[in-house]
């Protein structure tokens, strides 16, 4: 199952994808567990663990996956 947010927070089971559609300035910020985050037109993936956060980049598409297991986001 596929989640799309433009912003605010959201529990991620194992395994589970959200979509970031043109979220280009905005923060992830992994609440509980660990998330993989991959942008469109980026080489580089990124993983945050809980308590971490990251902005992207660029326009365009950014996946953001749980890892090893539920998760929490926040997108702002």
């Amino acid at each position: 199952m596929k989640l799309e947010l433009k912003n605010g927070n959201v529990k991620l089971g194992p395994n589970q994808t959200l979509k970031v559609v043109d979220g280009a300035g905005s923060t992830v910020t992994a609440v509980e567990g660990s998330v993989w985050i991959t942008e469109e037109n980026r080489p580089m993936d990124i993983v945050l663990e809980a308590g971490k956060s990251y902005r992207l980049r660029e326009r365009g598409i950014a996946l953001v996956n749980s890892l090893g297991g539920a998760a929490a986001v926040s997108l702002a």
